[in-house]
């Protein structure tokens, strides 16, 4: 068996480990307390992600204030309550108790909505009362292009939907699509159960094989039981002070890379 082989079977390892613990907990309390199932999915993802962090970041929930009016905070803007905040413990927060913190956006690396079950129920984006999860997340999540979009190594913060399950078949839908579109980039990595994997691309020049769309788009994969690791592989390497790219082969383990799995065209941005 090859390193290679190796590496990967510990990449799929963790999204294993987070399905098993995800079901014991359905195990133990069927459909008695969804919300609190809800809230510990959040703590297992938290307490994944929090293995791999480096010791200046932190990580919990909570809200990010921002202000375009440093001087006197006439122009303030809060977000709604944030599943998964990580952000940078060398700078002061506003409050802290435990793991729920307020802070400004200046700190934020990342910030990621965690959703039980994402499905494409609804094939009209315009019924409001119809929107799935990923969608309502999605324009939920937009919302951040009102912060400060970019962390001190001018990289865009990581801005990530979670979801544990996915239909599969609607990872196609042009709802989805014209989701993404809306988005334009702001959320940029999204993981929809363990095999469907969307990333958001400003320049795909260095991708191979080179998609048709040079820049701003979204590429969708199919990566069977990786999509969680490559979400988090992902996180690390955009929140890190130094980009740890010497790591890729451990990171990204999958042979002549992902792009080999995509799923269907580009989707287009327009900024």
């Amino acid at each position: 068996m090859t390193i290679e082989q190796n590496v990967k079977k510990f990449q799929e390892s963790i999204t294993q480990e987070l399905i098993i613990t995800k079901d014991r907990v359905r195990d133990l309390i069927a459909t008695a307390n969804w919300g609190k199932e809800g809230s510990y999915k959040e703590a297992i993802l938290i307490k994944t992600i929090k293995s791999f962090l480096p010791l200046n970041l932190n990580i919990g929930t909570g809200f990010i204030l921002g202000n375009s009016d440093n001087i006197y905070g006439t122009d303030s803007n809060i977000s709604t309550q944030l599943d998964i905040i990580i952000y940078d413990n060398k700078i002061p927060v506003i409050f802290k108790e435990g793991d729920f913190v307020i802070l400004t956006d200046t700190p934020v690396r990342a910030v990621i909505e965690v959703k039980t079950r994402a499905d494409n129920y609804s094939a009209n984006i315009k019924k409001k009362n119809a929107l799935n999860n990923i969608i309502n997340t999605l324009d939920q999540l937009n919302k951040f292009s009102s912060f400060r979009a970019q962390n001190q190594r001018n990289r865009n913060k990581f801005v990530g939907i979670f979801s544990y399950e996915y239909n599969d078949s609607r990872f196609t839908d042009d709802t989805i699509n014209c989701a993404l579109r809306e988005s334009k980039g702001i959320v940029n990595h999204i993981s929809l159960g363990p095999n469907k994997f969307i990333r958001f691309w400003k320049n795909t020049e260095n991708l191979f094989p080179r998609p048709r769309i040079s820049e701003n788009c979204y590429i969708k994969y199919n990566i069977e039981n990786l999509s969680f690791s490559y979400f988090i592989s992902n996180l690390l390497h955009l929140i890190a002070d130094e980009d740890p790219d010497e790591r890729d082969w451990f990171s990204f383990p999958i042979e002549g890379t992902k792009e080999r799995y995509r799923v269907e065209d580009p989707i287009a941005i327009n900024h």
